[in-house]
């Protein structure tokens, strides 16, 4: 598997060979660990140097996909990495949930809740979903221009 392609935590910052940098952190399923995701987050894109615009968009979606991981899933922790490569950062966000499909992006009007992912989506370059390689859950991703 090519480096960078899966999710684990506690990633070293230079994958070997590469100019990928990657970190990855693991925390309990609990509404006080998205401020938790959020600051380290943004900790670890100011060491790695991406600018402020880059770090509070990364942080925002972060924050929502970790949110949608707590509301939506039935994990009892989620894991979160951050990859970046070539000018671009992907944020991905496993849970370990179990459920017939993936989020689902709403034309949420005036509805209080239910537009996170349109937030990633209107942030994000691209973004998607997938099946977790690793037993159940799901992995979403976005990709952010830095």
């Amino acid at each position: 598997m090519a480096p960078g392609n899966t999710l684990a935590p506690r990633l070293m910052d230079r994958c070997q060979g590469t100019d990928i940098r990657r970190y990855g952190f693991d925390l309990p399923a609990r509404a006080e660990c998205v401020a938790a995701a959020r600051r380290l987050t943004r900790d670890q894109l100011t060491r790695w140097g991406v600018d402020d615009d880059a770090c509070d968009t990364a942080v925002l979606v972060v924050s929502e996909l970790f949110t949608n991981a707590l509301l939506h899933t039935a994990s009892e922790h989620i894991v979160c990495e951050l990859r970046d490569s070539d000018g671009r950062l992907r944020v991905a966000v496993k849970d370990q949930g179990l459920r017939p499909t993936g989020p689902q992006l709403r034309q949420a009007a005036e509805e209080e809740h239910g537009r996170g992912l349109q937030l990633v989506d209107a942030m994000s370059s691209f973004w998607g979903t997938r099946d977790a390689e690793d037993g159940p859950g799901r992995v979403v991703w976005a990709e952010l221009p830095c």
